[in-house]
């Protein structure tokens, strides 16, 4: 059973940083893809980053890219997500997941039925 753990959300003003973290437990960290979702109210659960268990192989949603930068520490079983640039439209429940063994070989899954495990989530307010 893996268990995810985010932490570090919170309000910012706009063009504020933010970095949230996922502590991962119960498993092989090291051996899954990681991924971070949000949900903004009214709307769907959206796509936000993933990294792969290749720490170079890394994807992004259209409306994140060039602000936000996913990584991960597989020393300490966390994935990060730094957030920059923060907008309005950032504000949301900031989720991560994981995707586990077997691995889908055709890339970073970008849907939530790629994913496994999921956190609780972290509340991230930008306020204008």
């Amino acid at each position: 059973q893996v268990r995810l753990l985010e932490s570090g959300g919170g309000l910012v003003q706009t063009g504020g940083s933010l970095r949230l973290s996922c502590a991962a437990s119960g498993g092989t960290f090291s051996s899954y893809n990681m991924g971070w979702f949000r949900l903004a109210p009214g709307k769907e659960r959206e796509f936000v980053a993933a990294v792969g268990v290749s720490i170079s192989t890394t994807s992004y949603g259209d409306s994140v890219k060039g602000r936000f930068t996913i990584f991960r520490d597989n020393g300490k079983n966390t994935v990060y997500l730094q957030m920059n640039s923060l907008k309005a439209e950032d504000t949301a429940v900031y989720y991560c997941a994981a995707d586990t063994p077997p691995l889908d070989k055709g890339g970073l899954p970008r849907l939530l039925s790629g994913y496994d495990y999921w956190g609780p989530g972290t509340q991230v307010t930008v306020s204008s």
